[in-house]
């Protein structure tokens, strides 16, 4: 069963249920998709009926609002637990910290935040929701005198921030203190089958224009980036299967590489693959591969036909996040087609509401090495060339 809802749900996710007929859960969001005719629904009743009675039932969500739903009507099922292990970024250290016996992390009171001392904290670190979405209230610490406005920094951001998600999405009340991991940044999806085995539907390398940007604007794929990862991250993912006992469980993977080729994971986001319909479905767009109906299907992919014709190819994904410093109310307009002209080979274009959510929209390219110029440019502009003011 598919739950959908806000804050986006893709063309290509819809096509997808409506041409396999998967199950959807009925709501008033799902009946205002219009979905094909075809499309089994489920009302809540039923629904939690049929998954309760399942020991590990196949269930994934486009949206983390769906947590709330799983956890209050499935509450006969593993997954509310499961779910919970890992979008608590401190339960999930604790997962693992044996594998990581040195890793500093440690959780405190939103409350606590302006009046915490740092000169024990080993640095740099890192401070963050422990319950979180994109990099909402994510800062960076290198030393004492970084600390001096980011409490104040922290404090504005979530209160802008804290209607936009339930809860069980986005909860400011608890951060997590954790040292920060050092090397190259991946995010990746996998779900694990119903015998538990890993499957890796795609491998993403996250880029950044400095060591202190923290933001979100550029993913990418590449035949490079998954031939390299495709193992080292396969056997990650059955380690934390292994320990967490996995089956029919989606989830999007970040982790970072030392420069001693060690894996350090970052955090894992439970019953979704990439959020906002994305990393999913520019795994579709580049390989023609899609790792709904893998999921689904329980079907694994053969990479190595996949990626053939792929070399010196980079498949990008480009949030055009409001980094312009205006605030949403004295922006007039965003050139969206000013944005296409940077790039030779745009595959799809979602604009957003940035009214409503702090983003202009996303895109999704294809790069060719020669091109490689246009990501770095995007990956550093401020946004503000493609902005009208009032």
């Amino acid at each position: 069963m598919i739950i959908l809802d806000k804050p986006f749900v893709s063309d290509l996710l819809k096509e997808t249920i409506s041409r396999n007929k998967f199950t959807v859960l009925e709501s008033g969001f799902s009946a205002s998709l219009k979905l094909n005719n075809g499309t089994r629904f489920l009302n809540n009743e039923a629904a939690v009926i049929e998954y309760n009675a399942k020991i590990n039932p196949q269930i994934y969500s486009n949206s983390e609002n769906a947590i709330n739903w799983i956890s209050t009507h499935l509450n006969k099922t593993c997954l509310p637990n499961k779910i919970n292990l890992f979008k608590d970024k401190v339960k999930f250290r604790e997962l693992i910290k044996d594998i990581y016996p040195d890793f500093f992390f440690k959780e405190i009171d939103y409350n606590e935040i302006e009046s915490l001392k740092i000169d024990d904290i080993p640095k740099p670190f890192i401070i963050k929701p422990s319950v979180g979405f994109f990099s909402m209230g994510v800062y960076k610490v290198y030393n004492n005198s970084d600390w001096e406005n980011i409490p104040a920094l922290i404090k504005k951001e979530i209160e802008q921030t804290r209607n936009l998600y339930p809860a069980e999405v986005m909860n400011p009340g608890k951060f997590i203190i954790e040292q920060m991991i050092e090397g190259d940044e991946f995010a990746f999806d996998v779900y694990f089958n119903n015998l538990g085995k890993p499957v890796v539907l795609g491998i993403f390398k996250h880029l950044f224009s400095s060591g202190n940007d923290v933001s979100d604007r550029v993913y990418y794929s590449s035949k490079e980036i998954i031939e390299k990862h495709l193992q080292q991250f396969t056997n990650f993912a059955k380690e934390i299967g292994k320990r967490a006992e996995l089956k029919n469980f989606p989830m999007h993977v970040e982790v970072r590489i030392n420069n001693k080729g060690e894996l350090n994971p970052i955090e894992v986001n439970p019953m979704r693959f990439g959020g906002w319909c994305t990393t999913a479905d520019l795994t579709t767009l580049a390989y023609n591969l899609n790792p709904y109906e893998y999921y689904f299907k329980q079907k694994e992919p053969d990479w190595k036909t996949l990626l053939k014709h792929k070399k010196d190819l980079h498949y990008c994904m480009i949030i055009l996040d409001n980094s312009t410093g205006y605030k949403t109310d004295d922006i007039l307009d965003f050139n969206y087609n000013a944005v296409l002209k940077k790039f030779n080979k745009p595959l799809d274009l979602r604009k957003t509401d940035w009214n409503e959510y702090p983003i202009f929209g996303i895109l999704f390219t294809e790069t060719h090495t020669n091109n490689y110029g246009e990501i770095e440019s995007i990956l550093k502009s401020d946004l503000k060339e493609f902005v009208s003011l009032r």
